[in-house]
């Protein structure tokens, strides 16, 4: 009696279990089919009695998550992969299907939804029919149209400044960017990117190929896959003077071949800095050096690194001369300014050709310069970096990678802020970003109150919300680097402040931590494009400390514990200026 009662018990219990994941299966079901059902109601409002056309692969790249042009060009993806992807094209449905909705430490849910994300968002307009409309290139300040150029990658012309805008990008807004730096085109491509030179592209293309609408302008053309539509900025405002930033490097000796470090040069009789400033600006140069009437445009490089200045009373005496015969042979110092243009030596970046074999962490606590090393590593690699999280905002900065898988192991490393043992093994090794909890816990508060580039307010330090902020993230400080130094597989340690203040040196060794090679002329790039776009901007408070002395123990204890662990396992110690205050 009690074997076939211990059976029926067996398989009650298989049914239970049986019952409810067909239960979630048809929940799940009825969910998409219901979405699928409201898209399709929708798009025929919107396009009346018009058969519902699949885009086509030039609509389909933009706002994709995982895929990126060159996978769209592979010829071995599948038509149904193709028809089933839709684009990111109304600005309205980010509001539900926003960053905010997609962040979430479990892995398959955050790619679970992405996959909603990407499909279930309204389907962009095929641009054939946008064409047959007879779209204006061309309207109210947005300067001449020039025409449709291929975008090749190798012999980039446009790569003098570029950013992204997934949702707001515009013709005017590109343009305006593109002229405050000097240049006097720029390009819009995939409907959301924007690139900035003096050069045209050299390959005229088709005007249909040239089909992506712009994503903040409805009506515009932004490009397309591998289009650019060039611009052309002089005719923007007319009147209006552009912003100039010429920015003083400091005085140096010359170096030794001037024309092999330098590869123009102009000689002009009362020669100004604004004056050498818009030649090198138009030849493309970051660096306009002058040394009485000569003007000199290059790049830092090793003939020339701008490591060594002198003192500027050596250059003043140069400052007034006019003419060749005014200035003393043995006077060989050099002004030197930095001019509105980006050094673009290094601003080449790309996805891995194939998958890394290591799975490398860039693991940091939040507020602790996760992003500024991000931008290091990929201008010094020339390779993307990818994100556990997803934030639209550093997308539109450049970083790619965001909106990357970050299991796809395309990328360089991962930026992740997770501790705790599941986390921390995920990964090979990992470089373990180290900064002040002071500086960090400030650095932090202010991208929650103001974002990246902001400065929280006064009413924000002086409110509950700043001390319930320190006991509760003080001590995820102290864990997250406990964490990883005990679960942590293969670790490479660097502290902010060693990074910020010894840049080559330190970048060089987390270079060679991720196996790869670098030349000097291309770290010298990056220091010369240190601070990226990630300075913050508006009222800094001086002399300001917000840390009581109570916040002050609580963090001063967690540094001594930190330090102690760091030691133990024959790293070095916290440097002396994290000593409690």
């Amino acid at each position: 009696m009690a074997k076939p009662f211990f059976r029926l018990q067996k398989f009650l219990r298989r049914t239970q279990f049986l019952l409810f994941f067909l239960t979630a299966a048809y929940l799940m079901a009825g969910s998409l089919l219901l979405l699928q059902r409201s898209r399709l109601v929708i798009q025929q409002g919107t396009r009346g009695t018009s058969s519902i056309q699949v885009s086509p692969v030039s609509d389909m790249v933009i706002g994709v998550g995982i895929l990126d042009t060159r996978t769209m060009q592979n010829p071995r993806l599948s038509s149904k992969l193709l028809v089933d992807m839709d684009v990111l094209h109304d600005p309205t449905s980010d509001q539900r299907y926003g960053p905010r909705w997609l962040m979430s430490r479990n892995s398959e849910l955050r790619q679970l939804r992405r996959r909603w994300f990407h499909r279930f968002i309204n389907e962009q307009e095929p641009m054939q029919a946008m064409a047959s409309k007879g779209t204006q290139h061309t309207g109210e300040n947005k300067g001449t149209y020039i025409g449709c150029f291929s975008d090749d990658s190798r012999e980039k012309t446009l790569k003098g400044a570029v950013f992204y805008d997934l949702r707001k990008m515009t013709v005017s807004h590109c343009q305006e960017a593109c002229a405050e730096r000097a240049y006097t085109y720029a390009g819009l491509e995939y409907g959301a990117e924007c690139y900035c030179g003096n050069k045209l592209p050299v390959t005229i293309a088709k005007q249909e190929e040239c089909n992506n609408e712009c994503k903040g302008e409805k009506g515009s053309i932004c490009g397309g896959v591998n289009r650019l539509s060039v611009y052309r900025v002089e005719e923007l405002r007319a009147g209006a003077k552009r912003r100039r930033n010429v920015i003083y490097r400091g005085c140096f000796r010359a170096p030794e071949n001037l024309t092999v470090t330098f590869s123009a040069s102009l000689i002009q009789s009362n020669l100004t800095v604004e004056m050498c400033s818009e030649f090198c600006s138009k030849k493309e140069f970051p660096l306009a050096v002058i040394r009485g009437p000569e003007c000199y445009c290059g790049y830092p490089t090793m003939h020339f690194t701008l490591h060594d200045s002198v003192d500027r009373l050596f250059c003043s005496r140069l400052q007034n001369a006019s003419s060749m015969a005014e200035v003393p042979r043995e006077e060989n110092y050099y002004r030197v300014y930095q001019t509105p243009v980006q050094d673009t030596r290094c601003t080449d970046r790309k996805f891995l050709t194939t998958k890394s074999k290591v799975f490398v962490a860039l693991s940091s606590f939040p507020g602790a310069g996760n992003t500024w090393a991000r931008h290091l590593i990929e201008h010094a690699t020339g390779y993307y970096t990818g994100s556990y999280y997803f934030d639209g905002t550093l997308y539109n900065k450049g970083f790619k990678g965001e909106k990357d898988h970050w299991r796809s192991r395309r990328t360089i490393c991962v930026k992740t802020h997770e501790s705790g043992k599941r986390e921390i093994e995920m990964f090979d090794s990992a470089i373990l970003l180290i900064r002040n909890p002071y500086k960090s816990l400030m650095a932090e508060f202010n991208r929650k109150c103001a974002g990246h580039l902001g400065y929280a307010t006064d009413r924000n330090w002086k409110s509950k919300e700043w001390p319930d902020f320190v006991n509760s993230y003080a001590s995820w400080w102290a864990s997250h680097v406990l964490d990883w130094l005990k679960y942590g597989k293969h670790l490479f340690v660097i502290h902010y402040e060693d990074l910020k203040q010894n840049l080559i040196p330190k970048l060089k060794e987390m270079v060679e931590f991720l196996n790869m090679t670098v030349t000097e002329d291309r770290l010298l790039c990056v220091e010369n494009n240190r601070d990226g776009n990630f300075k913050r901007s508006g009222a800094r408070q001086k002399d300001f400390e917000p840390f009581t002395q109570e916040m002050k123990d609580l963090i001063n204890s967690y540094i001594l514990t930190v330090d102690e662990a760091l030691k133990r396992r024959n790293l070095t110690g916290l440097p002396r200026e994290y000593v409690p205050r």
